[in-house]
């Protein structure tokens, strides 16, 4: 029913099926990217991410306990279950806090990598 408008016409959109197979010389003064500075890119990327993920799980359970035992029970003298409480509530705010740095250490490298592929 629709054979005809159904379809997408490349060529209105101003694409041609042979445009995309063609083979473009290079363009002076430009060299292609060289595939190492993208594996460099990947290993960084992985290396920030294990990072971070190290921080995730390390800072708020360790803020949790040390916090539960020297500051709140030891320090302010607060009761077993009040220390639970407040503990709790500093490990949370741990939480948000290294995933705040890792959205800014992703945005910051994801923009660095975008200016530098820019300029090639």
């Amino acid at each position: 029913m629709l054979r005809g408008k159904s379809r997408l016409n490349v060529e209105w959109l101003g694409y041609s099926p042979g445009l995309l197979l063609e083979r473009r010389p290079l363009v002076a003064g430009r060299t292609p990217r060289s595939p190492g500075r993208n594996e460099s890119s990947l290993a960084s990327t992985l290396k920030t991410l294990l990072f971070f993920t190290a921080l995730m799980i390390t800072v708020p359970i360790g803020l949790y306990f040390t916090t539960k035992s020297y500051v709140f029970e030891g320090a302010f003298g607060m009761s077993n279950r009040d220390s639970y409480f407040y503990a709790a509530i500093v490990a949370v705010v741990a939480v948000h806090v290294v995933l705040a740095l890792f959205v800014y250490v992703a945005w910051n490298e994801g923009s660095r990598q975008w200016r530098e592929g820019k300029q090639d």
